[in-house]
């Protein structure tokens, strides 16, 4: 009898050791912390090669932890539905993952971050696809989750021939790359994602849209409470003091500013002729602390790596140094690559120098960049004109918009240097942005063996 028993017991005392449900999460104040379900992804929450993340609501979030005062502690998933899962099971406090919209699911929605078109991605020249017919036969990978999942099952029903694929662990730009490499045959995501992968593979199209618009959401549990409406605050005032529309810039404002000729042109020069001159930016890093990818996308704007480039205007070599320029940095030869390549980042990490110390990144970059081509006397006026127009001298996003007024009379004899070609320097700006962007997804950081002192160098316009 008590053999018989023994069996019983082990298994009632299995399951109540068993845990049966992970108890809940308690208010973010009582936890002292923001637990945020999200995945990686180029957009939204991604990883660099520093260790460093970042990404569209990575940032947002940031901000919405100062407003809230608690940290931000980010649990990555492997996939947007089991982010979504975390939620409704209530292991964290929300969820933020470049999700879609989605009021058929037991949870509440902030308003939206961003609104998004879905696509169907393929190759080019590979079969036509002019109606949703022509998708019979073929096989579409989506994210398993998804609006854009949810869209293609809409289409299966009515079209039965079409097979659909949810790869395991497939973020948009893993799929994107497969499908660019042979490996998928369609790919469903967004026109977002599929613009960041057309800047590194050319040979992807858009074949087919799909119906409808959608926006990217932060999800919460269904009952709302507090925090929904603390998060509706700081969104609607994020909204009004136009943080929000800096923020997405940031990482979206340059992406689709290169065509397809563009992007095949950099991408055949990165092969052909970046190999010739990589250890020349890695030199120019270890010198002055610019990652070697950013310089090698202003010299590319300036030259497309071509060291014997000359303008009309005089400038010369592969940073196009202007004579007082390269005198002042002691380049005895601008077409000697590597001497330029060394004066042309020097004189760009200086300019940066010379910007307010209170100027943040990424923006202290990109303004310097602009500064490049217009020379620090016209930045400063321009920061000038943006403070008399009540905007923002701090941001890029501000100044793209104050740069082009250079250029114009009534704002012009403001400036002591003169009109400018403000205009110029923001596209400069902004293509450097995109090369740069292309080069951190294909080449390497650098890693020295031995680190290189810095050079301390003077005063230059």
């Amino acid at each position: 009898m008590v053999r018989l028993l023994l069996p019983a017991l082990l298994s009632l005392t299995l399951a109540a050791c068993a845990p049966s449900e992970a108890p809940r999460i308690g208010d973010y104040r009582s936890v002292g912390e923001l637990r945020v379900a999200t995945r990686h992804d180029a957009i939204s929450y991604r990883i660099g090669d520093d260790g460093r993340a970042s990404g569209f609501e990575h940032d947002l979030l940031l901000a919405l932890g100062d407003t809230l005062g608690v940290p931000v502690r980010f649990v990555p998933y492997p996939d947007a539905a089991r982010a979504l899962d975390a939620v409704i099971t209530g292991q964290v406090h929300m969820a933020a993952a470049g999700l879609g919209r989605n009021e058929r699911l037991p949870l509440s929605w902030s308003q939206s971050l961003r609104e998004v078109e879905y696509v169907i991605v393929g190759r080019s020249g590979g079969r036509a696809v002019s109606t949703e017919k022509d998708l019979a036969g073929r096989t579409i990978s989506v994210r398993r989750g998804t609006l854009a999942a949810e869209k293609v099952s809409e289409i299966r029903k009515r079209v039965p021939g079409v097979n659909v694929h949810f790869p395991i662990r497939g973020a948009e730009e893993r799929l994107l790359a497969d499908l660019a490499q042979g490996g998928l045959d369609l790919v469903a995501t967004d026109r977002l994602h599929f613009a960041f992968a057309a800047r590194i593979h050319p040979e992807l199209e858009i074949v087919h849209e799909l119906p409808g618009r959608s926006g990217i959401a932060w999800a919460l549990p269904q009952e709302g409470g507090a925090l929904a409406t603390e998060i509706e605050a700081f969104l609607g005032e994020l909204n009004a003091s136009g943080r929000l529309a800096r923020i997405a810039d940031r990482y979206f404002g340059h992406v689709r500013r290169l065509d397809d000729a563009d992007v095949a042109t950099f991408l055949s020069r990165i092969r052909e002729r970046l190999p010739r001159y990589r250890d020349f930016f890695h030199e120019a890093e270890a010198l002055t602390g610019l990652d070697w990818r950013y310089i090698a996308a202003v010299a590319y704007q300036e030259s497309h790596w071509d060291p014997q480039a000359t303008s009309f205007t005089g400038v010369r070599g592969m940073m196009m140094l202007t004579g007082d320029t390269a005198d002042r940095l002691g380049v005895e030869n601008r077409l000697d690559a590597r001497q330029s390549i060394l004066g042309g980042a020097r004189y760009l990490d200086m300019l940066r120098q010379q910007l307010p110390e209170d100027l943040p990144e990424p923006d202290r970059t990109w303004m310097a960049t602009a500064a490049y081509n217009l020379g620090m006397g016209h930045m400063k006026g321009a920061r000038a004109i943006a403070r008399g127009l009540g905007k923002d001298d701090r941001s890029w996003w501000d100044m793209k918009s104050v740069l082009p007024l250079l250029s114009r009379p009534q704002y012009a004899q403001r400036l002591k240097a003169g009109p400018a070609r403000g205009g110029e320097a923001v596209v400069m700006t902004e293509n450097v942005r995109s090369f740069h962007d292309i080069l951190m997804r294909l080449e390497k950081p650098y890693e020295p063996a031995l680190a290189l002192p810095r050079l301390k160098l003077g005063h230059a316009d």
